[in-house]
């Protein structure tokens, strides 16, 4: 007879390998599995990876357009208002400074280059200077998917941006909305779920995630992963707390390996056919363990974060080969194919003689 945990974790590959949603009591059951079990759950979760992106891992590399000095008070962030943190502060930077940073992710093999820029949310001009590096970048990688991540959006600013050559747009929602106002202030949970809902509304790749390790449940993790769900994004980051100096968080080390493993498990499960992408606080929470969350993960950011530094490139190419995984090539499609054929150009209702689909 199968125990309760064997009994979860076959079920959960079932639904994955079918694309059907877990609920909420089989995700907070894998939060629940002991250290003992973490192998059966490392096991189960990466049937489902492998059933829709084998063992490919996709690179990911970050560039901090513009650094530190953000009005906004997010708890968590080293860049945010009142910080004392001793990060890099700089404006914007150059388009070309910019493109010299990305190339340097490209040619270690990143697929994406995340564009990042610290800020409330782009005005226009903001906007204009966004597409100047692309244009810089794309002059020497044609081919590279650009993913921005500028705060908050108002109407019409992710037309704008993916007019200018943006694949992607990034806005994680960090944490459950009952609990976001004692992370943040300055905006809301439901600025962050609008701001992803205006970037997927305008045919961008929508990129949200959660930040764990800031003092929040069990219970809180699911939620936050239920909100994720109702939002349907292609790319999922699973950030875990770095707790810098000078931040209301300095000195919350609440994470396990163990722990990290079992969150990254629970968000595969709840999206069996996005991209999950291991994300920062990797090296300093999973450390020795990282290479198992390959098993889970199928993209991984390569080198540094914003204003933290990483594991060397070349490291993680190491860990990634000597974990039995290869770099996802440029010309390989990260999602599976019934995930890229959901946005379909409208042939039919308005300006057209074929009847509305209402």
């Amino acid at each position: 007879m199968l125990s309760s945990a064997e009994s979860l974790l076959a079920g959960l590959v079932a639904k994955g390998l079918r694309r059907e949603r877990p609920d909420r009591e089989e995700l907070l059951a894998v939060l629940g599995t002991a250290d003992e079990q973490i192998m059966d759950v490392l096991a189960a979760a990466f049937q489902v990876r492998r059933r829709y992106f084998g063992r490919r891992v996709k690179l990911n590399y970050l560039v901090n357009l513009k650094s530190g000095l953000c009005p906004e008070d997010c708890g968590y962030c080293s860049q945010r208002l009142g910080s004392t943190s001793e990060v890099l502060k700089y404006s914007w930077l150059s388009a070309a400074d910019a493109a010299t940073a990305a190339a340097a992710g490209v040619r270690s093999g990143a697929k994406r280059v995340c564009l990042v820029a610290s800020g409330r949310g782009p005005s226009d001009r903001d906007i204009s200077r966004v597409a100047g590096v692309i244009d810089a970048i794309k002059q020497e990688s044609p081919d590279v998917e650009i993913c921005a991540c500028l705060g908050l959006l108002k109407e019409g600013q992710a037309a704008k941006l993916r007019s200018a050559g943006v694949d992607a747009y990034n806005h994680n929602l960090n944490t459950a909305g009952e609990r976001y106002e004692e992370i943040c202030t300055t905006h809301t949970y439901a600025d962050r779920v609008g701001t992803v809902e205006q970037a997927r509304g305008s045919g961008l790749s929508a990129c949200s995630g959660l930040i764990a390790g800031m003092g929040e449940t069990d219970a809180d993790l699911v939620d936050v992963v239920l909100g994720l769900r109702e939002l349907d994004p292609d790319s999922v980051p699973v950030n875990f707390l770095m707790p810098f100096e000078g931040t209301p968080l300095a000195g919350t080390w609440q994470l396990t390996p163990q722990r990290c493993l079992r969150i990254l498990a629970m968000v595969r499960f709840a999206f069996p056919d996005s991209e999950v992408r291991l994300a920062g606080g990797r090296e300093i929470h999973l450390r020795s363990q990282q290479p198992l969350a390959l098993y889970v993960a199928n993209s991984i950011f390569l080198g540094d974060y914003l204003t933290s530094e990483g594991q060397p490139g070349q490291g993680d190419l190491d860990m990634i080969a000597d974990a039995g995984f290869e770099v996802e090539g440029a010309e390989q499609e990260t999602l599976p194919e019934h995930r890229r054929s959901q946005v379909r150009l409208r042939r039919r209702g308005a300006g057209t003689d074929v009847a509305a689909n209402a």
